[in-house]
């Protein structure tokens, strides 16, 4: 087996685009969302300066802390976080089709960037981070497109930042995307393999 069994996987997520990323990689883990107030996090990121880098590590940290409370200290638990950020402005999931579609139009024919971190959390610390920045650069799709989009993909657009799902519909929205595929959906795969490697979870 690639993966020892000792210590158990805990994805602190509700996502099921980072669930996705990590079953396609063959990785045995579970699943718990974190029930933590972005948006006062966010809040007082913002208040305190700190970039939108920053501020997702500030939040895949909170997250993988509270999941690894309830988990126990031989799990190693992996928190994740991601913000969209387009001429400074920073993005959140959209509440409803209305938002979601002021969205895409602010993002149509702009590119922006998905400032995604990572953090593990084991015996009742952070072990390991990690921060990529994917940059997208969506096309000048027509009014019409966009109507269409959004009627087929319905209350999906609402559970991602941006409005899309790439792995879907989404990608028919993007002119450009630099950076590693799983990295945009919300977990950077690579790099947490490498680590999981180096801290014994996974053969080397």
């Amino acid at each position: 087996m690639i993966q020892r069994p000792d210590p158990p996987l805990v994805l602190a997520s509700a996502s099921a685009a980072r669930r996705a990323v990590l079953a396609a990689a063959g990785l045995r883990f579970t699943a718990e969302a974190a029930a933590v107030d972005e948006a006062a996090i966010k809040e007082s990121a913002r208040a305190e300066g700190l970039s939108a880098a920053e501020t997702a590590t500030v939040l895949a940290e909170a997250k993988a802390a509270r999941v690894a409370r309830r988990a126990g200290e031989d799990a190693l638990v992996i928190g994740a976080d991601q913000i969209l950020v387009c001429d400074g402005r920073w993005f959140d999931k959209p509440a409803d089709g209305a938002a979601a579609r002021a969205q895409l139009l602010a993002l149509r024919g702009e590119t922006h960037e998905l400032a995604t971190a990572l953090v593990c959390w084991r015996g009742g610390e952070r072990v390991w981070g990690h921060v990529e920045t994917p940059r997208l650069t969506m096309r000048a799709f027509s009014d019409a497109f966009l109507d269409a989009y959004l009627e087929a993909e319905g209350d999906a657009v609402l559970s991602s930042v941006g409005a899309y799902r790439l792995e879907g519909l989404g990608a028919h929205l993007f002119a450009a995307v630099r950076g590693e595929h799983a990295a945009v959906l919300g977990l950077p795969l690579l790099p947490l393999l490498g680590f999981l490697r180096g801290h014994g979870v996974l053969l080397g």
